[in-house]
């Protein structure tokens, strides 16, 4: 079995690690549009038409079933992806809430979701966080953290600044959501 994932840069790998882990799929074909990143500051258009394009490349490798690893992307472009794919797509948001719902945690715990001005704006891990009943959610967009997951940057002197600067208010959350890889 073939599978398809693709993200809007390399931060998707951590995804493909986990498939390779789990051996589910004979082959994993990856799609990083390191191009075009990054996709949260990006209009739900532009991700959709990005999005779109990624399926067409899938189309050429005959995939069982296309990942999205990108959580904009996610948000964004799901839906008509699963409408015009000729097998199955899979998003990361529903995951994500999934596992927050099966963590134990209580309804009334805080919780952080973090991610792209898309992602966030979006209101995707929101709704479905509310749906199943979470109600102290605090979603908080940190497009900051991407170009230093990119570039590799971990040293102190500015990822403290930065950590301040979106996390000084915020009270101590029980769980966090990654929403961006």
């Amino acid at each position: 079995m073939r599978a398809g994932v693709f993200d809007s840069g390399v931060g998707g790998l951590t995804v493909v690690k986990s498939l390779v882990e789990a051996k589910l799929f004979d082959e994993i074909i990856y799609f990083g549009d390191t191009a075009r990143v990054p996709y949260g500051i990006k209009d739900a258009n532009t991700v959709l038409r990005y999005s779109l394009e990624a399926l067409e490349f899938f189309n050429n490798f005959d995939v069982d079933v296309m990942i999205i690893a990108c959580n904009t992307a996610s948000a964004y472009a799901l839906a008509e992806l699963q409408k015009q794919a000729n097998f199955p797509v899979y998003g990361v948001i529903e995951p994500g809430a999934m596992a927050l719902e099966e963590s134990g945690h209580n309804h009334d715990d805080p919780i952080l979701v973090i991610g792209t001005d898309a992602t966030i704006n979006s209101k995707s891990y929101q709704t479905l966080l509310a749906k199943s009943g979470f109600t102290n959610i605090q979603a908080i967009a940190t497009p900051l953290f991407v170009p230093l997951v990119e570039e590799e940057i971990n040293k102190d002197t500015i990822l403290t600044p930065v950590f301040e600067h979106y996390f000084s208010d915020v009270d101590s959350p029980k769980a966090l959501i990654l929403g961006c890889t």
